[in-house]
């Protein structure tokens, strides 16, 4: 792989300007400046980009960040090759394949050319995968990883994870299978999506439409929230069990539940590589996915209607 890559200046990036409504604020600048890469960064040529719900919310004004300022990229999950690496840079070369997302990226997102990473939030990214397959996975691999570890999922236990087809949801059932070792999995959809369920390694798929889960007569021993219904999941777990949700934040969770909020960590990345390159744990990305750069908007606009199946991804930077 040739190593010599010539940096512009300016690059392509979304910018918003204004909070609002995506569809109103968002714009295509083609002079953006390309960042400068600080000291334990590295500069990524990115070549896909995946969307997440807190994107709409960083946009629309409803999530912020401290020391937040704009203009700003929206954006965290990214897939691409180091272009330049910084000072005290460690593991990092130029020339390799990465992924990861910039979970305190301020004002540098990823729908752009050329983003500024700490190398500790970037992995070499799976040979298996395609540089969208990869840059589907960050944030909602690690969220549903730590959320299951928090709440204690372990060999032989049940899950019950709702909202199955969803970014999170997917990844939560086939971890829960392949590497925490649940006995059992169940989880919800609607019901087009039941065999998708069936597919990942859920045991009983539950067509949210049709049955309220709450009432099964069966019990699980961590039940993950994907959606917010805490006040509801919290009838399906057994005694001693937890409910770990991901949407409920600003709320009084009824116990046993409590939130959980993702970072960005190398190591997790790393330690579930081997189930990647094996194809035990698989990305699932919406089939509309993916959008081409130049269709940003229309993609958020699709995110927004809750509908998609796995992660919206955006792909080839140009």
């Amino acid at each position: 792989m040739a190593t010599n890559f010539v940096i512009p200046t300016k690059m392509k990036a979304w910018v918003y300007g204004e909070h609002g409504d995506v569809a109103n604020v968002l714009r295509l600048d083609p002079e953006f400046e390309v960042p400068e890469v600080q000291e334990g960064q590295v500069l990524v040529k990115v070549l896909a980009a995946a969307l997440n719900p807190i994107d709409t919310m960083r946009v629309n004004g409803v999530y912020q960040l401290p020391g937040f300022s704009l203009p700003a990229v929206p954006g965290y999950d990214l897939a691409g090759i180091v272009v330049m690496v910084g000072r005290e840079v460690k593991e990092l070369n130029v020339g390799d394949e990465v992924y990861g997302f910039t979970w305190h990226a301020k004002k540098h997102g990823t729908l752009v050319e050329y983003t500024a990473v700490e190398e500790s939030y970037l992995a070499l990214k799976p040979k298996k995968l395609s540089f969208e397959e990869a840059a589907s996975l960050p944030v909602v691999i690690q969220t549903a990883y730590g959320g299951l570890e928090r709440a204690g999922l372990s060999h032989g236990k049940s899950l019950l994870v709702l909202g199955g087809a969803g970014g999170v949801g997917t990844l939560a059932i086939q971890l829960g299978k392949e590497v925490f070792g649940a006995s059992r999995v169940a989880a919800t959809s609607s019901t087009g999506k039941l065999d998708l369920l069936k597919s990942l390694g859920a045991d009983l798929a539950i067509d949210y439409t049709k049955v309220n889960f709450e009432d099964l007569p069966e019990k699980f021993d961590v039940v993950y929230v994907a959606i917010g219904q805490s006040e509801r999941a919290v009838k399906a777990v057994k005694p001693g069990g937890s409910v770990v949700t991901i949407v409920e934040h600003q709320k009084t969770l009824p116990p046993p539940a409590f939130s959980f909020v993702g970072t960005s960590d190398r190591s997790t990345l790393e330690k579930l590589r081997p189930f990647l390159e094996s194809g035990k744990v698989k990305p699932v990305i919406d089939p509309k996915s993916p959008f081409p750069f130049s269709q940003a908007i229309e993609a958020f606009s699709y995110l927004q209607t809750g509908r998609a199946t796995g992660k919206v991804v955006i792909h080839r930077v140009p």
